[in-house]
């Protein structure tokens, strides 16, 4: 099994609305160590982060505030199966960026 250092997304600006962030790619998994967010504005904005369709169940992050000029950095160990994605938004719309890292499984 290879291990492959991987950014899988962003940086992206977040908007209002959910939005798939990735999605993990067959035969593989996805091992998520690190997540970025940035709210270079003058307010604070509140971050919305799922594992799997954003619903309160699989919510990471549940309207969770960054305050103005700050970022988040949240290191992690997230193991994501094959097609399972993340998915994010926030509720400024294209405000905030975020950058997902972590590893890449290689199954087989």
């Amino acid at each position: 099994m290879a291990r492959i250092a991987t950014r899988f997304a962003g940086p992206l600006l977040l908007t209002n609305g959910t939005v798939t962030q990735f999605t993990v790619a067959a035969s593989t998994k996805a091992v998520i160590r690190h997540i970025h967010v940035q709210n270079p504005s003058g307010s604070a904005a509140t971050l919305t982060l799922s594992i799997g369709a954003d619903a309160a169940g699989t919510r990471l992050f549940d309207a969770y505030s960054i305050g103005a000029g700050t970022t988040l950095d949240h290191f992690c160990y997230y193991v994501l199966a094959a097609a399972e994605i993340m998915a994010a938004h926030s509720g400024t719309n294209n405000i905030m960026t975020i950058t997902i890292d972590g590893d890449s499984l290689v199954l087989g």
